[in-house]
């Protein structure tokens, strides 16, 4: 809004200069004249009405002022002669040029002051017509100036919420896979525990076939793997802890600054819809005086910049951080995974190699004791020559005793002597061969019970490692979590 005027600077502001023509010198005048109460002119205030009541109270019948009525008839009364006819002779009167002067002057005067009167008043309301368009521009500024500034509050407070719903969401989003990754966490202690348990079950194995083969290396790198992988998933539950508690800061200094920004909000925009005649509108004496400001409008936009700066880099860092366990949740689930069916493999391997043993040495033990079963007849049989040869021997011993009592000259080597004699060696020699035999017999029945005692003990350690490896370890394995349940998912 315009001023409609200027001030102008009014002559009535300057004091009138006092008329050099309006009564002639005193010292002029007769001596007579001196006693008189000479003539003043009556001024009063401008601020008093038209026709004061002061002026016309203290007034009298005298052509002088009121104060002096007493002072001027002491004098009158003294000086007063008792004839009329006298009075041109004894004091001195004003001249018609004098009379018409003086009324010259006071109708000058009076002119001049009502010409000083009427500027007084143009100017006046020119100036209250000034002072108004000012007053009213410089409340509009302010009015303007609180406008903008609560549309500044309001820009940065929907910054703040935006933010601020964006750092709840991010933190709610954090939170969950944090669930997940101590869910995952809690899960690996399962197979951890398993493959411990087969550990401890494989110790139980007996004889040869307690040997650190395939499947006890594959199952310590599942113990190896499983272990790494809970390290580094507690690596970043710690992280993920930590960022929480970054990113709860960061959102209690954007509520905070909400919070403040909600109330200068509330107050603006009072202070921008108020109107003179608005209620609550009322004096408040020295308030311009009190600096209670502690910031500049640089700072204060840089103070939410930079909570929201921070929240922002805060986001981006537990944005980051989700990836980041996301992918660990996948690999440590593959990798955990890809040794479980390793093991499972070197079991299965494991479990046919012994199954394998087991059945050739059931076989061989067949045949061991098919063969035990021979050898015990091969022995009976040969008992049996055996007693078979004696008969002969005997015999032949018989007729060899008997022909020893042949007489005299019939004691004759003859061939039937001869005949005989070979036979007892014939028979004998067989005898010690079929004993011969039968020792050996025996001992080969010795050596064929050791063996069947070996294959025996043999097969049962192979059903004990079978039992150990395919009825409690592979029992356990079948209890594996699924893929969904090692990333987290319920």
């Amino acid at each position: 809004m315009e001023l409609l005027g200027s001030t102008l600077t009014a002559t009535y502001a300057h004091p009138s200069p006092t008329p050099t023509n309006f009564l002639p010198a005193i010292s002029t005048m007769a001596s007579t004249y001196r006693d008189r109460f000479p003539h003043y002119n009556l001024t009063h205030s401008l601020s008093l009405p038209w026709r004061p009541s002061t002026y016309y109270k203290a007034a009298s019948n005298w052509p002088t002022l009121d104060p002096y009525c007493t002072r001027s008839q002491r004098v009158s009364e003294s000086t007063m002669l008792p004839f009329v006819s006298n009075r041109t002779t004894l004091f001195t009167r004003y001249t018609p040029d004098d009379w018409y002067r003086s009324n010259l002057t006071n109708f000058q005067e009076s002119n001049t002051s009502r010409h000083n009167s009427e500027r007084l008043r143009v100017d006046t309301s020119r100036l209250i017509q000034d002072k108004y368009q000012q007053t009213r521009k410089t409340q509009a500024d302010s009015t303007q100036n609180l406008g903008e500034r609560v549309n500044d509050i309001g820009f940065w407070k929907s910054e703040i919420i935006h933010e601020l719903d964006a750092m709840i969401g991010e933190t709610n989003k954090l939170t969950d896979i944090k669930k997940r990754l101590e869910r995952a966490l809690m899960e690996t202690e399962a197979p951890l525990q398993v493959a411990r348990e087969c550990l401890f079950h494989r110790e139980k194995r007996m004889g040869i076939d307690l040997v650190h083969d395939e499947v006890e290396k594959e199952l310590l790198t599942e113990v190896d793997i499983i272990l790494c992988c809970q390290e580094r998933m507690k690596l970043y539950l710690d992280k993920a802890i930590a960022q929480l508690a970054a990113n709860r800061a960061a959102q209690h200094e954007l509520e905070k600054d909400l919070s403040d920004k909600q109330s200068a909000y509330r107050i603006d925009d009072k202070c921008h819809h108020l109107r003179n005649t608005s209620d609550g509108v009322s004096y408040f004496r020295g308030v311009e005086r009190v600096d209670a400001t502690v910031s500049v409008p640089e700072s204060w936009a840089k103070f939410t910049d930079d909570n929201i700066l921070r929240s922002q880099s805060e986001r981006a860092a537990s944005a980051k951080l989700r990836d980041d366990i996301q992918n660990v949740l996948v690999v440590t689930a593959n990798e955990m995974w890809n040794q479980f069916n390793k093991v499972n493999l070197a079991f299965t391997n494991r479990i046919a190699e012994t199954a394998d043993a087991k059945n050739k040495i059931q076989t061989h033990l067949a045949k061991t004791l098919q063969e035990i079963f021979q050898t015990e007849m091969t022995i009976e049989s040969i008992k049996k020559a055996i007693v078979e040869k004696s008969a002969f021997l005997k015999v032949a011993q018989t007729r060899l005793d008997e022909r020893t009592r042949r007489p005299n000259i019939e004691l004759c080597r003859d061939m039937a002597q001869l005949r005989l004699v070979n036979e007892v060696y014939e028979v004998d020699d067989t005898i010690q061969t079929l004993q011969q035999r039968l020792r050996d017999a025996e001992d080969t029945l010795q050596s064929l019970a050791h063996t069947k005692a070996t294959l025996e003990h043999d097969l049962a350690v192979k059903a004990n490692s079978l039992y150990i490896d395919q009825d409690k370890c592979m029992s356990m394995r079948r209890s594996f979590p699924s893929t969904l349940r090692l990333v987290g998912f319920c």
